[in-house]
């Protein structure tokens, strides 16, 4: 499996789709390999230690067997992505359990997506466009509840609302670096984009349901 601790695709792994854990801004080795039609039926193999050393000299292993150095573009968008659905994760940890069943749904397609952007060369991407028009569909339904946003906004509000604001900038740092990526008009980013308004509006939902006032931004005033 790819990843940025240098932890490599175990023997034996028909790996088509993989799924790593990371840490602190490297992969550690816990390595899932999902297999479809292999000889695991039961879909998951996992590697039985933390290290290898394999990453000790600064590379890693993309899935298809290329090693690069651990600050390569696709090394930096998965681990992106990665440090995304960790926040996630900490937003659940403070949610109420309608938004925490709605974040648990984004962690496990992030896992996905971050195992693609860890792929040498993908030939497809699960994203689709039911999942765009998914989070379109969330964000409507949340706008129904919230008043209409005339100004710019501070973030902050309550603890989850805070935490998610931290999570929609992180989204856009890995949109950006998706577009690194994928210049033409890839899923991959249309997803990320989408999944950063969400982020914003389900911030915005959080202060509403715990009674939490938005704050709007006021300019300084310019010395006369």
């Amino acid at each position: 499996m790819a990843n940025g601790g240098g932890n490599d695709i175990p023997k034996g792994c028909n790996v088509q789709k993989s799924i790593a854990v990371r840490c602190t801004g490297d992969l550690i080795g816990i390595t899932c390999c999902i297999n479809f039609g292999g000889a695991s039926s039961q879909g998951i193999a996992m590697s039985t230690r933390i290290y290898t050393r394999t990453g000790d000299r600064g590379k890693t292993a993309l899935l298809g067997g290329k090693r690069v150095a651990k600050d390569d573009p696709r090394v930096d968008s998965y681990g992106e992505i990665d440090e995304l659905n960790a926040i996630l994760g900490e937003c659940a940890a403070v949610a109420p359990s309608s938004i925490r069943e709605k974040l648990s749904g984004l962690q496990s397609l992030l896992f996905e997506l971050g195992a693609e952007l860890a792929t040498e060369t993908p030939k497809a991407t699960s994203i689709t466009e039911a999942d765009v028009l998914s989070l379109e569909r969330e964000i409507d339904l949340m706008e129904e509840a919230l008043a209409p946003l005339k100004n710019f906004i501070l973030p902050g509000g309550s603890v989850l609302a805070s935490k998610l604001h931290v999570a929609r900038t992180v989204c856009r740092r890995a949109e950006r670096r998706c577009v690194g990526l994928y210049r033409d008009a890839s899923l991959i980013i249309k997803y990320v984009n989408r999944l950063s308004d969400y982020l914003f509006v389900l911030a915005r939902y959080a202060n509403h349901l715990e009674g939490y006032p938005e704050t709007v931004w006021k300019p300084r005033r310019k010395p006369t």
